[in-house]
């Protein structure tokens, strides 16, 4: 998985860069096709950003939150991403059993 963190006007802190890739371990448990995630921290005024792409197989993923504190905005965003990759999941998965009808029973002919 590539993990990429940038800000905009702001610069991104290790502490920042930690608290997000150990925010995706979380997701991981969801989806082990994880390739490639991009997250965007900025600032506007008060109002703190994090938006996130993530690439899984055939598709992607975003999501974006606003709040007044970086680390909520980041959770929120999260929070987004986890019930996206769920519902992705459901999706793509077969939710045929494999098995094949049973057979239907042949009448014997009456007497």
């Amino acid at each position: 998985m590539n993990l990429t963190v940038t800000g905009h006007h702001v610069d991104v802190t290790e502490s920042m860069r930690n608290y997000v890739d150990g925010k995706l371990k979380r997701l991981k448990r969801h989806s082990q096709n994880l390739f490639d995630v991009h997250v965007i921290l900025s600032v506007e005024k008060q109002r703190q950003k994090a938006e996130a792409t993530i690439q899984v197989t055939g598709n992607k993923i975003y999501a974006d939150t606003t709040d007044s504190d970086m680390y909520a905005a980041i959770d929120l965003m999260m929070d987004k991403l986890d019930r996206q990759l769920v519902k992705h999941k459901e999706k793509t998965k077969d939710h045929h059993k494999g098995d094949k009808a049973p057979p239907i029973p042949e009448h014997e002919p009456e007497l």
